[in-house]
């Protein structure tokens, strides 16, 4: 029996009444997830196991448009606000090796306070510490060191010369060195003449003698170098004690703000020995007499204090709980900082100064959020990340150097713990890619969290729905607020994206451009609240803005280019439907497909498939109609026919199997003979035992049709035939409604080849009775009568062929005695 659908059975409609408020103004806006209960738990169970390995990390799985990615940051901002706000993160200079910076984690503040602090000391000591050098007490006991020192220097250069004439000789200082002259007997210096006058044993111990003289030189000197050395050791001294005993109590006074943190104590301790080891920076500091330069031109010149001062890379003292960073590109440099670089005369150099933080120095102690897509686009920053959450540190190192390519020295600052969740959001497809071919992601991201694309269209939903509309009224001031009616329109809407009238979208990315393109109408109308009539408008305006194809294809139609019959019956011929999807638009198109039965062994040809154009699937149905065939019309006899099939105007690729049950319909009419009436459409899958199976697009595909038929005019025998299980899929459009309501259109819906080919012929399909036989008035027994001719034909041929194939054995093994005349 056909079952032709009723109008409550096309679409689903959302009652406005059932909702108690004049407009979304009166109500709450929605402060919680919705249709997504399967991926928040997953959310909360991996954020709430704390792993010692990082095991635990999250891949969000979901389509377009589900609101994965702002549901996320929803989630984590309510999760966040109640953990612990994560340390300032700094870095400082390493005296004892510095290119290897070191990192300070400081409580939340405590980083700019430090760099505050220091920055303030170090003004102050360059100009306290010169005020010493300066004083009337270092400069008198500078004196007094001086002073003894150089008495001592001048008892020994006085013993040396008193010496050196005890041994016969003077000492000349000159500004080059000292000099020895022989002397006469009266003391005074011999000159070279006289020198020359001696005999050669004179002048030999004169060289002897000088010989001991220049020893004892040496050997004063040498003495008084020690002595220098010790008066410039004891004025550092001095120098140092003054200067430690001024900024002790700076020092001390540090060290007791940040006492609980050892290595900021550790480095306090660094900074005061190095300032107490290079005391003459800030003598040089005081001496306002600068430097004469050798180049012409202005040379930029190292500030020695820069190594005493705080680079702070992450400031958390406005951070509320754990931070949350989203990063939508994910570069290398983007996730793991980078150090940066001047030039200075044609050289590129760098310090800790220099080091910039990246989202993972900001995300540390809290969660940070990766787009799949622009994460995996960049292969060194994925490659990276992992090792970073296997080594459970943070190192910021030169992209080249992870490529393995030799670079330039630089620094290499100490590696930070690492301290977050990871959160990659991304589409299903990534998910399975990673992990079947990456071995490491199974281990690193042991939870996913899914995101569906529908929930289940019920009252509590249908509410939520509206209080989803409020909340994005209250984020852009410019939106109406809606009427129930414009919920109601919403809610419907939302089970046209869904194609299921129980189930709404969760694509909310869909529904806030209606929202806004409903509100936009409603303003340009004049109208102070949204209702079902702007939505309508929205939708219908958005469809006009895509559907220019549809509507040549449509006009081709009209004009007998694309050949497509509404009215009339044909033998071996229907009309089959398929979805185009053009980006984000889909429409039904029509297709003739025609089928031709004869003579023949070749059996069932699919045209599409012998010209490469139909796809695996579409070959598979093909292979289920010969089943069909087989077990309804061949259970005891072979099946033999030469049948062909195709996609009419098809000059694309064909896929999928939806088009099977009117494909089977076609090849019914051409073996049974009976014709098929041209104004309805059929679209369902078919399996072997003759059921008809649900298929995708069935919106579509009724409401191309119906708008073609509407082109051509409706003349209330036309409709479409569908699976009976897509009845709960209908959403149809309300003019397709309103002409079944009318009568000028109808919708079947099968269950069985046999419902099927009935409505498209008027005949009964045919039932076996007893002995297996069809009533010979039935389509099924006329299938049967045409089979069996067939049969009985290549029957005939075969016998034929086997007596020709007889005669001709005979005459050829015929001997010539048998043919002469006297045999």
């Amino acid at each position: 029996m056909v079952n032709e659908l009723h109008v409550p059975q096309l679409r689903r409609v959302c009652d406005a009444a059932a909702f108690d408020f004049a407009t979304t103004a009166d109500i709450e806006p929605l402060d919680r997830i919705i249709g997504q209960e399967r991926a928040i738990e997953a959310l909360k169970l991996g954020l709430g196991i704390k792993d010692a390995k990082n095991r635990y990390n999250i891949y969000v799985a979901g389509g377009p448009g589900t609101g994965k990615m702002s549901a996320v940051e929803s989630f984590l901002s309510r999760v966040s606000r109640d953990e612990e706000v994560p340390p300032d993160l700094c870095y400082v200079h390493n005296f004892e090796s510095p290119h290897t910076p070191r990192y300070l984690e400081l409580p939340a503040g405590k980083g700019c306070s430090l760099r505050d602090d220091m920055t303030a000391l170090i003004t102050r000591l360059k100009r306290e510490i010169p005020k010493v050098f300066e004083s009337d007490e270092f400069k008198a006991r500078s004196k007094k060191i001086g002073e003894r020192y150089t008495e001592r220097r001048s008892k020994l250069l006085e013993e040396m010369e008193k010496q050196s004439r005890d041994l016969g000789f003077a000492i000349q200082r000159t500004p080059i060195g000292i000099n020895t002259l022989p002397l006469r007997e009266g003391g005074e210096p011999l000159s070279q003449e006289e020198y020359e006058a001696l005999s050669e044993e004179e002048r030999g111990a004169i060289r002897e003698k000088q010989g001991e003289v220049q020893t004892l030189v040496q050997e004063r000197l040498q003495e008084i170098a020690r002595i220098d050395e010790e008066r410039e050791e004891e004025v550092k001294k001095l120098a140092k004690e003054a200067v430690l005993f001024m900024i002790e109590p700076h020092f001390r006074q540090l060290s007791e703000r940040y006492g609980e943190i050892d290595k900021a104590v550790a480095f306090l301790t660094d900074v005061r020995k190095d300032i107490a080891d290079n005391l003459q920076q800030f003598e040089q500091t005081g001496n306002q007499t600068a430097k004469r330069s050798p180049f012409p031109f202005p040379v930029p010149q190292d500030d020695p204090f820069k190594r005493y001062a705080v680079n702070v890379l992450v400031d958390n003292c406005a951070t509320e709980g754990a931070p949350v960073i989203v990063e939508q590109n994910a570069t290398y440099t983007n996730l793991f900082g980078t150090i940066e670089r001047r030039m200075q005369m044609g050289m590129a150099i760098t310090d800790y100064s220099m080091i910039k933080p990246g989202s993972l120095h900001r995300a540390n102690g809290g969660y940070l959020v990766l787009n799949a897509n622009n994460l995996f686009r960049v292969g060194l920053s994925w490659e990276a990340l992992k090792i970073a959450i296997k080594r459970r540190e943070i190192r910021i190192e030169d992209p080249l150097q992870m490529l393995g390519y030799s670079t330039t020295e630089g620094l290499k600052p100490e590696p930070i713990p690492f301290r977050m969740k990871v959160i990659i959001i991304g589409s299903p497809q990534i998910y399975e890619l990673l992990h079947f071919y990456d071995e490491d992601f199974p281990k690193l991201f042991s939870v996913k969290s899914d995101f569906g694309v529908e929930m289940e269209r019920s009252e509590e939903n249908e509410r939520a729905l509206a209080q989803f509309v409020r909340a994005r009224c209250d984020e852009d001031e410019a939106l109406l607020p809606f009427a129930p009616s414009g919920i109601a329109g919403i809610v419907e809407f939302a089970s046209e994206i869904a194609g299921d009238q129980q189930k709404l979208t969760c694509r909310f990315g869909n529904l806030t451009s209606i929202i806004k393109e409903a509100s936009y109408w409603a303003t340009a109308g004049g109208d102070e609240v949204v209702s079902g009539d702007h939505v309508r408008a929205a939708i219908e305006q958005r469809d006009n803005r895509r559907n220019r194809i549809e509507e040549k294809i449509r006009e081709m139609i009209a004009r007998g280019q694309i050949l497509v019959d509404t009215e009339g019956e044909a033998v071996g011929q229907v009309n089959g439907l398929a979805v185009l999807q053009l980006g984000d638009y889909a429409f039904g198109k029509p297709s003739r497909i025609t089928a031709s039965a004869h003579a023949g062994k070749g059996g069932i040809v699919d045209i599409e498939r012998e010209a490469e154009l139909g796809g695996h699937t579409h070959t598979k149905g093909i292979m289920i109609l010969k089943g069909f065939l087989g077990e309804r019309f061949a259970a005891e006899k072979p099946l033999s026919l030469a049948a062909s099939l195709t996609f009419e105007q098809s000059y694309s690729m064909v896929d999928g199997d939806s088009a099977s049950s009117t494909e089977l319909y076609a090849l019914l009419s051409s073996l049974s003979g009976v014709p098929v009436r041209q104004g309805i459409a059929v679209t369902g899958s078919v399996n072997q035992k003759g059921e008809i199976q649900p298929i995708g697009g069935v919106n579509e595909k009724i409401e191309g049709f119906f708008r073609v038929c509407k082109e051509l005019g409706l003349s209330g025998d036309q409709g479409v035939m569908i699976p009976a299980k897509n009845v709960d899929n209908l959403m149809l459009a309300s003019d397709v409604v309103e002409a079944v309501d009318a009568g000028r259109f109808h919708v079947y819906a099968v269950h069985t080849v046999e419902e099927g080919i009935e409505t498209l012929t008027g005949l009964p399909a045919g039932e076996p009775d007893e002995d297996g036989v069809y009533d010979p008035e039935t389509v099924f027994g006329r299938v049967v009568a045409r089979l069996e001719a067939i049969r009985e034909a290549l029957k005939e041929e075969k016998e034929d062929e086997e007596r020709e194939g007889s005669t001709s054995d005979g005459e050829a093994g015929a001997s010539p005695q048998d043919e002469s005349p006297d045999a």
